[in-house]
């Protein structure tokens, strides 16, 4: 696969940024679940200025399990109970006048309430508490997820990743730029509004993150109920085209910026 739509710097955004975090996370046994969707159907759902970044001719909608650990803001330990959750994302892949490519969230799922309220109100992200699980054995890994609040509800997913070889034998490799891996899986920058209810009604933000590239492996969707992408508005059509497994990175979260 190859052909991007535009010639975007993707290298600039992976480049750890001027001065200090806000915040430290770690990002845990990822799973990045993909499907192709027209680009129209996805540029509806976008507020302006943003535009869908295409690969291959198309918009790609992503399915995103994992769990979080140790998260905290620069001035404080993780604390137990309140700093390891579980975390699922519906999202898109977006740029700004050709520039600065990025994500766009339809939904993330957090199974800490606290955690939920916090980013709805200091980082305008459409956060939803829901109860979750992530279970591992040699071969597989299996991932729920049920909304409890906001609506829309029901919202829940069900999905199993499987690997060809156990844990102990998996190559991982990292993805080379301007491939298809590199597109959907090395994104920095995040866009939010500060109007969750009507996103094209408020003011834009960009985040950024910093983190080591992912070293990543396939996997083989063997499993997968969803409700998550449907509840964003999006209709899927067809099997996933890209399924891959990442044991995890250690992050550095930026301040969102207003983008005028």
């Amino acid at each position: 696969m190859n052909g991007h739509s535009l010639e975007i710097d993707r290298i600039a955004p992976t480049r750890q940024p001027d001065g200090s975090p806000v915040g430290y996370q770690s990002w845990r046994d990822l799973a990045f679940i993909h499907w192709r969707v027209p680009i129209e159907e996805i540029q509806a759902l976008l507020p302006d200025p943003l535009m869908v970044d295409t690969f291959d001719g198309s918009a790609w909608v992503g399915l995103v399990p994992f769990a979080m650990r140790k998260v905290r803001p620069w001035w404080s330990p993780s604390v137990s109970g309140i700093s390891n959750f579980l975390e699922t994302n519906v999202r898109t892949y977006v740029h700004k006048d050709g520039r600065d490519p990025g994500v766009w969230f339809f939904s993330l799922e957090a199974s800490q309430s606290l955690a939920v309220r916090l980013a709805r109100k200091f980082w305008n992200l459409p956060y939803y508490y829901a109860g979750m699980s992530l279970n591992k054995n040699a071969n597989q890994i299996h991932y729920q997820s049920n909304r409890y609040w906001p609506d829309p509800i029901p919202a829940r997913t069900d999905l199993t990743i499987e690997f060809d070889q156990p844990a102990d034998q998996r190559t991982f490799q990292t993805a080379t730029p301007d491939t298809f891996d590199h597109f959907l899986v090395e994104r920095y920058y995040l866009y939010a509004s500060d109007s969750l209810r009507n996103p094209s009604a408020g003011n834009l933000y960009r985040g950024q993150v910093y983190h080591k590239p992912y070293q990543y492996c396939r996997a083989e969707l063997v499993e997968c109920h969803d409700e998550l992408v449907k509840q964003s508005g999006i209709e899927i059509l067809f099997s996933p085209e890209h399924v891959a497994y990442s044991p995890g990175v250690d992050v550095e979260i930026y301040p969102l910026k207003r983008v005028d």
